[in-house]
């Protein structure tokens, strides 16, 4: 069951399929009756792009290349994981349907449907804002500015927890940073078979990494004012 924090600023789909792309390492391709993991493949352009370096004697470079004309060759599929270790690390999943053609020593991907499926549901994003839209500027940072505020800065985290509605608090036995955006930063709630995420939204967008730790410490100073909520610290059966 989620929590009932309101959300709000939260980046378009758009802005959120870029942003998968721009921070995901790996994908996977299906093509005909063909599937291969790639790793460190993909690269997309200024202008959006997606090129895969796939080695020459490889299957989907032969599938994709001799699809039927005019039906989609291929789809590809990025998953969005949480660079913290939680319950349910999947945080969204991007599936991209199209055609591939060659491009030198890659092959070009055109996306013909481009779905992003959070945990509120699948979204269809329109092509032309999928083109248009441009990753988040904390995206490519994120993981490591998430793993350094769990791993170093355990108390801040809790700190923030005096932001939260108490009510979303209720059973927690641990809470972690899940993600950040120029937005804001989404806190997931661990109970013991369940967990929720809230949002904690910036006053103003952070454009880069200086704005988001100015927006970081003002969120610190509005949760000092708070009072001190404990998470109950009993043992979480089936916590990972």
């Amino acid at each position: 069951m989620g929590d009932s924090q309101t959300w709000t600023a939260a980046p378009s789909a758009a802005r959120q399929a870029r942003s998968v792309l721009a921070a995901a390492w790996s994908c996977a391709v299906t093509a005909e009756a063909c599937r291969e993991e790639f790793v460190g493949a993909h690269r997309v352009t200024d202008d959006g792009r997606l090129l895969l370096a796939v080695p020459e004697d490889s299957s989907l470079r032969t599938a994709a290349l001799c699809a039927p004309r005019g039906e989609p060759s291929a789809v590809l599929e990025f998953a969005d994981v949480a660079p913290v270790p939680v319950r349910g690390r999947i945080r969204a999943r991007l599936w991209l349907s199209g055609w591939f053609t060659p491009e030198g020593d890659e092959l070009a991907f055109r996306p013909a449907r481009v779905v992003l499926r959070r945990p509120s549901g699948p979204v269809v994003v329109d092509l032309a804002e999928f083109a248009e839209a441009r990753p988040d500027p904390l995206a490519e940072a994120e993981a490591r500015l998430l793993t350094h505020l769990a791993d170093c800065h355990p108390d801040a985290v809790e700190r923030l927890t005096r932001l939260v509605d108490p009510g979303s608090l209720h059973g927690a036995v641990r809470v972690q940073p899940l993600a950040v955006d120029r937005h804001g930063l989404t806190l997931r709630i661990e109970r013991a078979r369940t967990h929720g995420d809230v949002r904690l939204t910036f006053h103003r967008p952070a454009d880069d990494l200086a704005q988001l730790t100015e927006r970081v410490h003002a969120l610190l100073a509005q949760a000092a004012g708070g009072c001190p909520r404990t998470l109950q610290r009993q043992r979480a059966h089936g916590d990972g």
